[in-house]
């Protein structure tokens, strides 16, 4: 039985600060055949320096969201298995491999990505509460990493979901209809480090927004329930 395929999906809105090293930690595992980053109306070196290594850069006009900038990003993907990284992983992209593993092996449909404890303080914890209760009620699953953008899946499961929730909401919408459609999702314990947002203005307006799409995506599940 040949190899499966595993192509690298990277949505990035201004991550020229990160995005090189993110896409050369990702070259550095083996199992990756293709690596394709969604430049989503970047406004600064995004795109170049993606280029410069090695990714294949699709660039959009308008800001897409990042569900919008996934989809558009699988019409471009190849592979067999595609995993979701965020653009602001930097060397620590080379723990993808962990994920990439028990889909390769047969162990899971699904991987999500659970971070080590936070380096600094963030929000109070609302988001990712309603988040983790949103999955349980809807799926019975309880999980640790309810928002985690580092996934790694079978395309059946894209397929199967008709593609991505836009906004913040995807992560959330991905795990409750992956489930409800018969796949298996498991957490996997990773060493990544992100860009992480503290207790300030852009931190509260940022969770402010998460807070709204995760209700919205719920409340959509809900109603067609």
């Amino acid at each position: 039985m040949a190899q499966s395929k595993v192509s690298v999906l990277i949505p990035a809105h201004n991550e020229e600060k990160y995005i090189f090293e993110t896409v050369s930690a990702v070259s550095s595992i083996p199992e990756v055949s293709e690596i394709v980053v969604v430049n989503d109306a970047s406004a600064d070196n995004t795109a170049k320096l993606a280029v410069e290594a090695g990714a294949v850069v699709i660039s959009t006009t308008k800001n897409l969201g990042k569900g919008g900038a996934l989809n558009r990003g699988m019409e471009q993907v190849s592979g067999d298995i595609i995993a979701l990284v965020d653009g602001d992983l930097g060397a620590s992209a080379a723990e993808v491999k962990k994920l990439i593993l028990p889909v390769l092996e047969g162990q899971a449909d699904m991987t999500v990505a659970k971070f080590p404890r936070a380096r600094k303080k963030g929000g109070f914890g609302l988001v990712k509460g309603l988040a983790r209760g949103g999955i349980k009620f809807f799926t019975g699953l309880e999980v640790l990493a309810p928002l985690s953008g580092q996934r790694v899946m079978k395309r059946e499961v894209i397929t199967a979901l008709g593609g991505f929730e836009s906004g913040y909401g995807v992560e959330v919408g991905m795990t409750i209809d992956a489930s409800r459609k018969g796949f298996s999702i498991t957490e996997v314990e990773v060493n990544m480090t992100h860009a992480e947002t503290g207790r300030d203005l852009s931190g509260f307006l940022h969770r402010g927004k998460q807070f709204v799409h995760v209700f919205r995506v719920l409340t959509r599940r809900a109603v067609k329930r």
